[in-house]
């Protein structure tokens, strides 16, 4: 089945597996893709789709060094040579729409502003300065009410650029502590007005940004990653079944192509309720459901046997084999990624990855 074309959206897929999104901090000036990120993704377009890197919809959403962002002439112009060089070689590929929000820090942020959330919580842990230097997380500001409707406005105003930059589509990212992530999960949000309090406003924020994606570039061309299970940067939820069964009902509202939900990983401690497998939205949603997070080829394919996934999402393996189809399909060896090449750099740990048959050659 992991080899068998499915309809995803508009498009139908040559197979099951996906590129999952994968931070490489690799953005040019004004943080705008390169060339060589456009030779990084065409290497990789034996995917059935491909979703890039986190980018940031706007200068206030940037987290970490060198992400490259959505919000500007030269980055539109940047990311088409990306899809350009993707659709050369075959592929289909999604945009990955990002607003850190508090996982930020001043040293990152336009006027050395401080990072936003929902509530000001500052978050245990550590972030990544300017100068790559780590330090603990600031406290954010909390947002006011009547700055979200422009936070909304530059996740659109994100996706059709995207769509301008020749992408397919687009997905929200929803998951890993980060701003839709934040307003959704009860111990990032302790708002008293309409975004805050019980799940119904809780999800609010998540479904408008959702919304206007939708209203800019068509359902049938959005997805969204959730991590109902996800304890980093500090992300806690005292009922996440609640929470993110609400969630995926919203967004089955809005009828879009894909919810991508990250499986339980050995760093997220105990879920209340227990864990929370991507088969826990199919009763709640209606079109595709892509899972993630430390598949091996055997997992894949019961995950898709079950009927709990349509599609399975591979990330670090990506980096080091970009002809990680081809080596599932023949059980092939996989090459380990170099991790201390995955964040920052050149090509060395990014293109420089051969193929199996370039390895044996």
């Amino acid at each position: 089945m992991l080899f068998d074309p499915i309809q995803l959206g508009r498009y139908t897929l040559s197979n099951r597996v996906v590129m999952a999104p994968m931070t490489r901090s690799r953005a040019g000036a004004g943080l705008a893709p390169t060339d060589l990120n456009a030779k990084y993704y065409a290497q990789r377009t034996n995917a059935g789709l491909q979703i890039t890197e986190a980018s940031q919809i706007s200068p206030q959403g940037m987290g970490y060094v060198s992400t490259p962002g959505i919000y500007s002439p030269e980055q539109v112009a940047g990311w088409r040579k990306v899809t350009d060089a993707a659709h050369q070689a075959g592929g289909r590929i999604f945009l990955q729409l990002w607003h850190v929000g508090r996982i930020s820090n001043t040293t990152l942020q336009p006027g050395g502003a401080q990072p936003v959330a929902p509530s000001a919580i500052k978050p245990e842990g550590q972030t990544m300065r300017a100068d790559f230097s780590m330090a603990p997380f600031e406290t954010p500001r909390a947002l006011e009410t009547d700055e979200i409707t422009g936070i909304v406005a530059d996740y659109a105003k994100g996706a059709a650029n995207a769509i301008q930059a020749g992408f397919d589509g687009v997905e929200l990212h929803g998951a890993n502590g980060y701003l839709i992530d934040q307003f959704l999960r009860d111990g990032s949000n302790k708002r008293t007005d309409r975004y805050g309090g019980s799940v119904e406003n809780r999800v609010r924020f998540m479904t408008e940004a959702t919304q206007a994606v939708v209203d800019a570039v068509g359902a049938d061309r959005v997805g969204i990653r959730l991590s109902p299970n996800a304890a980093f940067n500090d992300m806690k939820d005292g009922n996440p079944r609640a929470t993110f069964g609400k969630a995926a009902e919203a967004l089955n509202e809005l009828g879009i192509a894909y919810i991508h939900a990250t499986t339980w990983g050995e760093g997220d401690g105990e879920i209340p309720g227990g864990p929370i497998g991507a088969d826990f939205f199919r009763p709640l949603f209606k079109n595709r459901i892509i899972t993630a997070a430390g598949y091996t080829k055997e997992k894949a394919e019961a995950a898709l046997k079950s009927g709990g996934a349509d599609l399975v999402a591979f990330g670090s393996l990506y980096i080091s084999n970009p002809d990680l189809v081809e080596r599932l399909r023949t059980n092939g060896p996989l090459a380990k990624p170099d991790r201390a090449t995955m964040y920052g750099g050149d090509a060395k740990g990014y293109t420089d990855y051969p193929t199996l048959e370039a390895a044996l050659a």
